[in-house]
């Protein structure tokens, strides 16, 4: 497979070559590769760089659906928006990716230890920085396979309006004011998002489960930003969303079992930023809440059977950085503390209740330096967790360019992922026991790569591997650190401008093994194909967006057995015209040829999907 992949992007690079025509360098500010800002084309790991306008061109409808077309990512969804679901990143587990929202990290109140990035409204989104392989050495905790970090307020000084109907009874409705006083500019965001969905588990034999399985979101943001003076700037902000999902039990679905799930978000942060000549600085202050039912729609969400992670956390961070020669050195501390409070019943049907709290104190030190054709890079942390103790991540880079618009790069990096505090200390509810000799999961991983600019072509070849160790597990009541797995992957992107059509292509492959059992990890496809196409014609801008995944397995719980699911090719047709200068006209196929597939076994994915969207812009 390798060698076919190999032999494919020669094939790729030679024939974008003879197309191109014309091209750009990005030169992209970005701050999330190491917590300075710095031009995208300077940061030596992949980074994928979405904007407000992207988004608007896919016409996305939710965060995974943005994320889907991005290189490395590959997503696993128990049917449709909404609907619980995993982000893999280079065949890592959905738990080894850190999402941050503007630059601080989400809470995560489930045992599972997901980010519930599937619930984050997309209208919450103004742009998206996505950085490949491992960053705990910069962030702590959980940045194994990559970080996303969701910024949801951007420069821009204009006002919108959106309404959009759709599929399956799809309605959205959201709006953005921003209005600026002096040095002083206020922001407003609302979103509803709601639809009927269609029955994610159809194959189930459980009658309750016959129904649609719908979805409902609402979303308020507000900010204050306001420049003191040429140093000096503060800003206050907050959002909070709540959503609502209805989901199927299965085969083993009972009347009373839950089939409903209610999600209440709220986070609130503030902080001045400092700027004097080559020095900056940040002091910023967050406090996040989540509060995560579970229950059955027939008894309602105050009757026996429900269940309630309720998840404070208050993080802090002060960070400074310092030009120094053609590069910068960044240092900083953060402190995290997270509290939950589960709530629910035991097997045997009595009340149950567990209380945790656990705090966590991070160092860090990371910096570049460009000397003449050769950039290097490295990055340092220590962390401190009241449970483990110190715990010391590091990572180091250099890139040289041999070659005017060409460069290869070669990294090495060690990441970990702390427990859930319920994976630790246990749960009642469940029959859960603690293990106070459970350890972080840990990894290091290696990467080479080789990019240039071929004409107008911007290329880029990786080839990564990956030994992640302690990986958490569940066993006979309680999780232990039993495994181990090893990933290797290679990447291939390319983007380039063909007269008035833009091309971006992804070639992907992985092989994430189980070490002990030499079986490939569930829920990832071994390959993946990622192209679009985009371009105006006069006024009417259009997209073609195609993807290929691969062949990849599950398990079966009737049967205890793995069991291998086919590949899938999928386009999705989006359009958009100006009626006139404030007005615009949006709509989108999803799934143009309506393939019936699977994501994770047994459940649904939507088929062919239409929307139409209307857009005001003062």
């Amino acid at each position: 497979m390798i060698k076919k992949l190999s032999l494919f992007t020669a094939v790729s690079v030679t024939a974008f070559s003879a197309w191109a025509q014309d091209s750009n360098s990005d030169d992209t500010l970005i701050v999330t590769a190491n917590r300075f800002q710095q031009p995208v084309n300077t940061v030596l790991a992949p980074t994928d760089v979405v904007t407000k306008a992207d988004i608007e061109r896919w016409q996305s409808k939710t965060v995974l659906d943005v994320m889907r077309r991005l290189p490395g990512v590959d997503i696993a969804q128990n049917g449709g928006m909404g609907q619980s679901a995993s982000l893999f990143v280079r065949g890592t587990e959905a738990r080894h990716v850190l999402v941050l929202v503007d630059g601080i990290p989400i809470a995560r109140p489930g045992i599972s230890n997901n980010s519930d990035i599937d619930q984050i409204p997309v209208s919450l989104v103004q742009r998206i920085e996505y950085i490949r392989g491992p960053r705990s050495a910069v962030y702590g905790s959980g940045a194994i396979g990559g970080v996303v970090n969701i910024i949801t307020q951007d420069g821009d000084d204009r006002s919108q309006i959106n309404a959009g109907i759709g599929s399956n009874g799809y309605q959205q409705y959201d709006g953005t004011l921003r209005q600026k006083v002096g040095d002083t500019v206020f922001t407003a965001a609302g979103a509803y998002q709601t639809t009927n969905g269609f029955n994610v588990q159809p194959g189930s034999s459980y009658s309750g489960d016959a129904d649609r399985d719908g979805y409902r979101n609402k979303l308020f943001w507000g900010g204050v930003e306001h420049k003191f003076n040429d140093n000096f700037a503060g800003f206050f902000r907050g959002y909070g969303y709540s959503s609502n999902a209805d989901y199927d039990q299965g085969n083993w679905g009972y009347d009373g079992g839950g089939d409903e799930h209610q999600n209440y978000t709220q986070s609130w942060d503030t902080g001045l930023n400092f700027n004097s000549g080559i020095y900056s600085s940040q002091l910023l202050a967050n406090y996040q809440r989540i509060k995560d039912y579970n229950y059955s729609s027939l008894a309602g969400r105050y009757q026996e059977g429900t269940t309630l992670d309720d998840m404070e956390q208050r993080y802090i961070q002060w960070g400074n950085n310092v030009e120094v020669g053609h590069g910068a050195i960044s240092a900083g501390i953060d402190w995290k503390q997270e509290k939950l409070t589960s709530y629910g019943e035991t097997y045997a049907g009595a009340p149950a209740k567990d209380s945790y709290t656990r705090d966590n104190t991070g160092l860090y030190l990371t910096g570049q330096q460009q000397i003449e054709s050769v950039t290097l890079e490295a990055s340092g942390r220590e962390d401190h967790d009241e449970q483990f103790g110190w715990h010391g991540t590091w990572q180091t880079a250099a890139g040289w360019e041999f070659v005017e618009g060409y460069r290869t790069t070669l990294s090495y990096g060690t990441g970990f992922l702390a427990p859930s505090l319920g994976q630790q200390f246990g749960a009642d509810r469940f029959g859960i026991a603690s293990n106070p000799n459970l350890k972080p999961e840990e990894s290091k991983q290696w990467e080479a790569g080789l990019e240039g600019l071929t004409g107008p072509l911007d290329w880029r070849l990786s080839a990564y591997r990956y030994k992640i160790q302690n990986l958490i597990d569940y066993d006979n009541n309680s999780y232990y650190n039993v495994k181990s797995a090893t990933i290797k992957g290679m990447e291939w992107t390319g983007s380039v401008t063909t007269g008035p059509v833009d091309h971006r292509l992804t070639l992907q492959y992985i092989n994430p093994r189980d070490d002990e059992t030499d079986k490939l990890l569930l829920r990832r496809a071994k390959q993946q194909v990622k192209y679009e196409l985009s371009g105006q014609v006069y006024q009417l801008g259009w997209d073609v967006t195609y993807q290929y995944m691969g062949e990849r397995y599950d398990y079966d719980y009737d049967s205890s057995s793995d069991v291998k699911m086919g590949g899938v090719s999928l386009w999705d047709l989006a359009a958009s015209y100006p009626i006139t200068s404030h007005l615009t006209v949006r709509g989108r196929i999803a799934n143009l040829f309506d393939k019936d597939y699977e994501t994770v076994y047994g459940y649904q994915t939507p088929g062919r999907e239409y929307y139409l969207t209307g857009s005001y812009t003062f």
